[in-house]
């Protein structure tokens, strides 16, 4: 057989021999009236792996292109042309053709070891059910006054909810906006989907913070945007980067996540924010800012949104009720010009129809409550009390051997490793003891970093995990 892998692509050996053979039987290279080879004679011939030739064999027998009977071989099959016989869909081949990419392995891998075992969760960015407002959502549910229409809804979302969410916006984030300006959402993700698929095109460019949340979605790479990193520090992004990132790529749009960043917990300092927003008119950049955390603030002094000073609508504000209310509210919205908001309201109803009625009524209802201000004084105080244990036990089970800064608000700690040990060993070691965390690798690029998420467990757990993390390093440097 004269066939050789080509082991400069990244298709799998096996796709490109199933390829070969299927090219083969439909030209008549391999007759219809004789076997083909077998596993073993195969492998040795092209001297691959005998488990390559059975995944070959095993995705051509799906396609209903041949037949294996013990102790008859492998054989063409005989109504190859599906006469009388149903083929079998190769749903590898669809899953692999598609254009939406799937999350990182490794993003995947965490989820599934959330959902498969019980760890000490520091990777999850969602809040504990003791952080969530239950009883009050309870009861606004029970509520039987609700006899609004259950049909679709405004495009941009209930007028009631985006009026709320005004009057929200005006008296907690500082931004002065209307309705017609709103947007609403299924969370910050659709948000962030529906601005990188209408606003932008193949081949464009994009600057995002190094670290960041972004950094871990597919999103752009799936849309054929081309991401590029600008480092951040205490003080978040650096304007002078992000001038020589925009000469050099024609940049046109800037993520950021200004105010208690994912992952750093950072904050934007008030400079460079105006620096940025100098740059975004000098340029003609627009700016997408995620804000899903300024108001865990813990401090009264707490910055306000990027938003507040944009004095000429140069920032596309996206939040949601996930970090403070409750993830499955799937409750978000974003805030911009009119003409960019009917254009992302229509995508979004191609997509979905429009959110549901019933989970607005709900969010209508306690931000206008004085359940709100109430649970949002509860959460501050909480969130507060986890970050003080999670800092208290990194210095005392790890002292010296990490470093990190102390965040001041949100729910994330980057947090830096000093000890060299493979991540992928210190995050295998960390599972078999029950600990799970975000590695840094999957945020960003810098090395021997992690993100420790301090809002889904509680101080006693937290202690535990961070008690268990240390551990795991040490069996980390001593299997090295």
């Amino acid at each position: 057989m004269d066939w050789k892998p080509d082991r400069s692509i990244k298709k799998a050996i096996y796709k490109q021999l199933a390829e070969y053979l299927e090219s083969g039987i439909e030209d008549g290279t391999f007759p219809l009236d004789k076997q083909l080879p077998s596993e073993r004679s195969l492998a040795k011939g092209l001297e691959l792996n005998r488990s390559t030739v059975v995944a070959a064999y095993d995705e051509l027998e799906a396609n209903g292109l041949i037949q294996r009977k013990r102790g008859s071989g492998t054989m063409i099959s005989k109504d190859i042309w599906g006469i009388t016989k149903k083929r079998v869909p190769s749903w590898n081949r669809y899953i692999e053709a598609g254009s939406f990419l799937p999350n990182l392995p490794v993003m995947q891998r965490l989820r599934k070891e959330m959902v498969d075992h019980k760890l000490i969760n520091l990777a999850s960015g969602e809040l504990s059910e003791d952080l969530l407002p239950v009883k009050p959502l309870r009861t606004i549910s029970s509520n039987r006054s609700y006899i609004g229409p259950l049909g679709y809804d405004h495009p941009q979302g209930n007028e009631i909810l985006r009026s709320t969410i005004a009057n929200h916006m005006e008296k907690y984030r500082g931004v002065n906006t209307h309705s017609s300006s709103i947007l609403i959402t299924s969370g910050a993700q659709q948000a962030l989907h529906l601005v990188i698929q209408c606003l932008l095109k193949p081949g464009d460019a994009v600057a995002i913070e190094d670290p960041s949340y972004h950094y871990s979605l597919p999103l752009f790479e799936s849309a054929g945007i081309k991401p590029y990193y600008v480092s951040s520090n205490h003080e978040g992004m650096n304007p002078q980067d992000l001038i020589l990132l925009h000469k050099k790529h024609r940049i046109k749009m800037i993520f950021l996540n200004p105010t208690f960043q994912n992952p750093t917990g950072s904050c934007l300092s008030n400079e460079r924010r105006m620096e940025i927003l100098e740059i975004s008119s000098k340029y003609g950049i627009p700016i997408i800012e995620d804000d899903p955390y300024s108001l865990t603030a813990f401090a009264a002094d707490a910055s306000y949104p990027l938003k507040t000073l944009d004095q000429n609508g140069n920032v596309l504000y996206i939040s949601s009720l996930s970090k403070i209310v409750a993830s499955g509210l799937r409750i978000g919205w974003i805030i911009g010009p009119k003409s960019v908001i009917e254009r992302l309201s229509d995508a979004k109803q191609q997509v979905d129809f429009g959110h549901s009625i019933y989970s607005q009524w709900v969010a209508n209802e306690f931000l206008e409550s004085s359940y709100f201000d109430n649970h949002l004084t509860h959460l501050k105080i909480h969130l507060e009390r986890r970050r003080n244990q999670i800092v208290s036990s990194l210095n005392t089970f790890l002292k010296g051997k990490v470093e990190f800064s102390i965040p001041h608000g949100g729910i994330h700690l980057w947090c830096k490793v000093k000890e060299e040990i493979s991540e992928n060993r210190m995050l295998e070691e960390s599972i078999k003891k029950g600990i799970i965390y975000t590695p840094g690798s999957v945020l960003g690029t810098q090395k021997d970093y992690v993100r420790l998420t301090y809002a889904r467990e509680s101080e006693s757990m937290i202690n535990e995990g961070i008690k268990r993390f240390a551990e795991a390093i040490e069996i980390s440097k001593a299997s090295k």
